[in-house]
């Protein structure tokens, strides 16, 4: 199981447990940074800057390496510890970028381990991107 780049958090839900959130982008795109915002408001970290993500049947899950296991790291202040989360389901990706983004885009997804995975752009830095991941996140 190979680890592949992004940060995995998650948010409760009394129906269905925790619900997994993929993100992703380039360096410096604000994955860390989105994923603090919504540990804030409740969410939970499952791995921060890469993570195992693997099929079991037709779903995709995420789990940290142990090495950087309940650590984010949190730019200009270092490595931290955070309460985290093990192997959680993921539900949706969220593609980060720099700059404008689709007002109103066609349903998308990412292909992950042969699993589609409802996918969202987003620009990680707008400060409704929190509410928008939440949005997002509610709607499937």
């Amino acid at each position: 199981m190979n680890p592949l780049h992004g940060t995995a958090v998650a948010r409760w839900s009394a129906a269905e447990g925790w619900r997994g959130v993929w993100i992703t982008g380039p360096s410096g795109a604000g994955k860390s940074d989105l994923a603090m915002r919504l540990i804030s408001r409740g969410w939970r970290l499952i791995a921060d800057d890469y993570a195992h993500v693997f099929a079991s049947a037709g779903a995709l899950y995420a789990v940290a390496p142990e090495a950087i296991a309940a650590r984010m790291e949190v730019r200009g202040v270092g490595v931290r510890p955070v309460c985290a989360l093990g192997v959680t389901r993921l539900t949706i990706a969220v593609e980060l970028t720099r700059g404008p983004v689709e007002r109103l885009p066609e349903p998308s997804s990412m292909d992950i381990a042969g699993v589609p995975l409802p996918r969202i752009r987003l620009d990680g830095f707008e400060p409704s991107a929190v509410e928008k991941v939440a949005l997002a996140l509610a709607a499937l």
